[in-house]
């Protein structure tokens, strides 16, 4: 292997523990449900995707081919964390989970406004 695929690997690898340890501390740091729930669904989704793509490029190019499994978990994180993220948020919200009190938008209330108003 090249010097600069050894980087390249070393950069994603190192960028994805980065971004998931972020995500750790915005999980205990945050101050309710939505932006802990933003932060892990967010961070540690580009993060994994990061240490995926090194393992892809390490593979592929110490052993010339690629593994499937590889490309099936970046498609299976690619589309379900930003929906089980979202989704989770909605049934916080909808359960009546209150919003931090420095909060500024609250967008789903307005949108709930307005479909119930439009309902009758």
């Amino acid at each position: 292997m090249s010097l600069i695929v050894n980087f390249l690997i070393g950069f994603f690898i190192l960028a994805g523990a980065f971004l998931c340890l972020i995500a750790t501390f915005g999980v205990i740091r945050l101050p309710d449900v939505y932006t802990r729930n933003h932060a892990a669904s967010k961070a540690t989704t580009l993060g994994v995707m990061f240490i995926l793509i090194g393992t892809f490029i390490y593979f592929y190019s110490s052993l010339d081919h690629f593994n499937s499994r590889l490309i099936l978990g970046f498609v299976f994180l690619f589309m379900t964390s930003p929906i089980s993220g979202h989704l989770i948020n909605r049934s916080a919200y909808n359960s009546g989970v209150k919003l931090w009190d420095r909060s500024v938008r609250d967008d789903l209330k307005t949108y709930n406004e307005a479909k119930e108003k439009n309902r009758f």
